[in-house]
C-alpha cells in the first residue's frame, strides 16, 4: 500500500515544516520575546549586585495574593529572595487585557518591568529608562 505523501509517484510535495515566519508566532511567543527584550535592556540597571535576578512570564497571578498586596489585578511582581533566587514576573493575561494594541502591550510591559526594577533597587520608577 502506498503512502499518502507520494501520490502518483511524484515524491513529497513540500517541506514537512514551514520556515519560521512572524505570522506563525503565537501571541504567547510574541509576549515572551517582548519581555525578553525589555529584560535585556533592564540588565545594566540591575548591575552586579542584582545580577542574579531572573525574569519570568506567567499567564495569570496566583489566586491567593499576600495580605499586603491590593486585590486589584496584578501586572507584575518581584518574588523570591533569600534561598530562592529573586525573579521579576510579568503576568501576560492581565497585561493583554489592559492593552488595546500591540504597541500598548509593548509600552505596558516596559512600564511593568521598570516599576519592578525600581522596586527592587529602591528608587523611583522615573529614574529608570528602558
Amino acid at each position: 500500500m502506498r503512502g499518502r505523501r507520494d501520490r502518483h509517484g511524484r515524491g513529497r510535495r513540500g517541506p514537512l515544516a514551514w520556515p519560521p515566519v512572524p505570522a506563525m508566532q503565537s501571541r504567547r511567543d510574541r509576549f515572551d520575546d517582548l519581555v525578553r527584550e525589555v529584560a535585556e535592556r533592564a540588565r545594566p540597571w540591575l548591575g552586579t549586585r542584582h545580577g542574579d535576578v531572573e525574569f519570568a512570564v506567567e499567564d495569570v497571578p496566583p489566586d491567593d495574593p499576600p495580605a499586603w498586596e491590593p486585590r486589584a489585578a496584578t501586572l507584575g511582581r518581584v518574588v523570591g529572595g533569600g534561598r530562592v533566587p529573586r525573579r521579576i514576573v510579568v503576568y501576560r493575561r492581565p497585561v493583554e487585557a489592559r492593552a488595546g494594541s500591540e504597541a500598548e502591550v509593548s509600552a505596558l510591559v516596559r512600564d511593568v518591568v521598570t516599576e519592578q526594577v525600581a522596586l527592587l533597587l529602591g528608587v523611583p520608577p522615573d529614574e529608570i529608562v528602558l
